[in-house]
């Protein structure tokens, strides 16, 4: 399944994409920025967009995903420190990506959501039923959000669920990652030693690892009846109760200051859940918030106060004041290069060579064409300040004012210096809106290369997979059509090492199933894929795993039980009646995947042809090629299995002891193979070999052996063993 996860960087984040590449399935991460740096675990493939780019239709588009998953109210690319910005950017974010996933038309979106869409606690835990009570714009937008979910869902008839989940909490790294309520009380330990709580404060915890359990649970289900789920613990707390746990592993040196504030108590209400998903299990709140504070004393340089406390003065005052000196420089200037033209003016305007140069409305032009029309005002202002300062010289000032010529030239230096500036400051926003809409185009094509590029990395991948890749179709089909080159007598044998090599585990057992309880080993790859023994009562023995079986599905052992193998699969006729079980005893526990189910089933479903041929073939081999009257095989039947077990005992895939029976002076064949086959099981056969009565023990050890041939000498028969062609009797082995 394609698996689309949606967020920042973040250890929730983490731990959905460990859990679903675990499970078997392919995984795709849209980060919502550009930074490419951000820590993820390991992905198929990684798409560092945000959620406003015009590309995303064209993402989802290429990942064709069959389960998209935002992380909404835990997504780390909010921090909320602006919080109204933040809410449009997070609203128009959730919009794009609701509108690319309702276009697309395929899979099912899971939004998460938070249990901070209640503000108002309650005596009764909160049901789905229950309406949001949200304050705060933080509150509100998560409520808002839920709400245009759930609107998508009904209008557009999409498969659109919301997990609103219960007080999260997990470890943190670093500072900035105690964003919940038990690691910043965690936090203000470490930092005061004093830990501050509301004493009348109730809620529930839910631990991350549990939470992901959840949401896998509910978002991989075949069907469900509501577009709604909480996820919660229901393991309610007071605030004081958890600051004595975060103090007991703190030190005793910390402080409980309880406040008498407002009655809260917000727990949401599993019982929707619990009654459509099961049963949960939840870890141990103690042990988490034990191993919180350890990691916060032993990594305290990641969990300091703002480093801002631990800069200089200048370099505080260069951050704070930073902005002011950048919008002063070009003001400061236009006064540095004021002196100097106010200077030459001066002495210019005595000169009969000069006089009429005027050096301000070079000086005005300068600045106009530079900066534009702010700096043009204000170096005409100062020009205006320098020429009436100049013109003091020879008259009054009153005289000044009453000079036509000095307004014609006010207006002429303000003119000039406007126009200039005016037409200086369009080509300057003509060129930045060429530049941006380059830009914005230039950005447009990085995408679509970047997801071609992403496209063809992602073909080249399955491509390789298809062809070379160990568990691929391909390849399991080209080793297990290796069986029909098999004579049907050795099939189920190299069936088992063909599984063996394909699940890459040593230890393998195929068992057929004699009738409705019994099943008897046929063929294993080491001794640990006996320890079943020869039969089973496989109803009575291991109901739990039968019950799966007969339901046509992957056992897979979750619990590590010793008893049982790690995971198991059976094939049945095309009546439904069960044939053979496959088991595979040793399997890493990164290996008991869905995947991995779905690969044995592949396996299983491959083989079935070959095995149920050769089994049909055995089964004829016997009943029609007996000698007349007798449940004895004739020689070259005989031959034909006892070629076949002997050839699988050197490869170490069975077991199995030739025993040879001395038939006494006027004993007939008949009555001899009579009594023995009431003393026999039914996997052994008779059949005659070397112009003498022969029994092959199936499945037998000399051991074993020496017990069935006591049986033999109760009734009366003697028999010996044939081992390498040859009779002998090996005490030291029978014994």
């Amino acid at each position: 399944m394609n698996v689309l996860l949606i967020g920042g960087s973040g250890s929730l984040i983490n731990s959905l994409i460990i859990k679903f590449k675990k499970e078997g399935h392919r995984v795709y991460l849209l980060t919502g920025t550009r930074q490419d740096k951000a820590p993820y675990q390991k992905v198929f493939e990684r798409y560092n967009f945000p959620y406003d780019c015009a590309c995303l239709n064209e993402i989802f588009e290429s990942i064709n995903m069959d389960l998209t998953i935002f992380l909404g109210a835990y997504d780390t690319n909010y921090k909320w420190k602006h919080e109204e910005a933040d809410a449009v950017q997070y609203s128009s974010g959730l919009m794009n990506i609701l509108m690319s996933y309702a276009m697309k038309n395929k899979g099912r979106f899971v939004y998460l959501s938070s249990d901070e869409v209640y503000s108002l606690g309650s005596d009764e835990n909160l049901t789905e039923d229950m309406p949001p009570t949200p304050m705060g714009v933080r509150n509100m937008l998560l409520a808002q959000a839920e709400e245009m979910c759930e609107s998508y869902r009904v209008s557009r008839e999409k498969d659109i669920m919301t997990l609103r989940l219960d007080h999260v909490y997990g470890i943190p790294k670093k500072r900035s990652e105690c964003r919940d309520k038990c690691s910043k009380m965690c936090l203000e330990a470490f930092d005061s030693k004093k830990i501050t709580v509301n004493e009348n404060s109730r809620f529930s915890l839910l631990y991350e690892t549990d939470a992901v359990e959840f949401i896998y649970r509910v978002s991989v289900a075949d069907m469900h009846a509501f577009s709604l789920y909480n996820i919660s613990s229901c393991n309610e707390k007071a605030e004081p109760e958890i600051a004595e746990m975060i103090k007991q592993y703190a030190g005793s040196d910390t402080q409980i200051l309880s406040l008498p504030g407002e009655k809260k108590r917000i727990v949401l209400s599993n019982e929707r859940f619990i009654n459509e998903f099961g049963k949960q299990y939840y870890c141990n709140d103690q042990n988490i918030i034990k191993t919180i504070v350890r990691t916060m004393q032993l990594n305290k340089p990641a969990f300091w106060n703002d480093e801002e406390k631990k800069k200089g003065i200048i370099e505080r005052i260069f951050d704070r004041g930073g902005w002011l000196l950048k919008a002063m420089i070009p003001f400061l200037e236009n006064l540095i290069v004021f002196i100097p033209f106010f200077m030459i003016n001066n002495r210019t305007a005595d000169s009969k060579y000069f006089a009429n140069l005027d050096f301000y409305l070079l000086y005005v032009l300068i600045f106009a064409i530079v900066y534009g029309q702010q700096q043009a005002v204000f170096s005409a202002v100062l020009a205006t300040i320098g020429y009436c300062f100049r013109q003091m010289y020879d008259q009054t000032g009153f005289e000044l004012m009453l000079d036509t010529n000095t307004y014609v030239w006010i207006a002429q230096i303000f003119i000039l210096g406007l126009v200039v500036g005016y037409m200086r400051d369009q080509i300057t926003m003509l060129r930045r809106e060429s530049k941006e809409e380059k830009e914005f185009l230039s950005g447009q094509l990085g995408d679509m290369k970047d997801i071609n590029s992403s496209n063809v990395r992602v073909k080249d991948a399955l491509e390789t997979q298809i062809v070379n890749q160990n568990d691929s179709v391909g390849k399991i089909y080209s080793i297990t059509s290796a069986l029909d080159q098999r004579s049907p007598e050795e099939v189920l044998f190299y069936a088992a090492d063909m599984l063996s090599n394909l699940v890459k585990s040593k230890d393998v057992s195929i068992y057929n199933v004699v009738n409705d309880n019994y099943a008897r080993l046929f063929s294993a790859t080491s001794k640990k894929a006996r320890v079943l023994g020869n039969s089973v009562k496989y109803k009575e023995q291991f109901p739990e795993m039968y019950e799966v079986l007969a339901n046509k599905k992957v056992f897979i052992n979750r619990k590590m039980e010793e008893n049982l193998p790690m995971m198991a699969n059976m094939i049945f006729d095309d009546d439904g009646r069960p044939l053979i079980m496959l088991m595979i005893w040793t399997l890493p526990w990164e290996n008991m995947t869905l995947g991995q189910a779905n690969q044995l089933v592949v396996i299983s479903a491959l083989i079935k042809g070959a095995v149920v041929r050769s089994t049909r073939y055995l089964q004829a081999l016997q009943e029609k090629r007996y000698i007349e009257g007798t449940k004895v095989l004739e020689p070259e039947a005989f031959g034909l299995l006892l070629n076949a077990f002997q050839n699988a005992e050197k490869n170490g895939l069975a077991e199995c002891v030739l025993v040879k029976i001395n038939m006494k002076d006027g004993s007939t064949l008949k009555g001899v193979s009579d009594q023995l086959y009431q003393h026999l099981r039914q996997s052994d056969i008779m059949g005659i070999s070397d112009g003498g009565l022969r029994v092959l023990l199936a499945n037998t050890t000399m051991v074993d052996a020496d017990f069935v041939m006591k049986r033999f000498e109760k009734i009366g028969i003697d028999s010996e063993i044939v081992e390498d062609g040859i009779v002998c009797l090996r005490p030291d082995r029978v014994s």
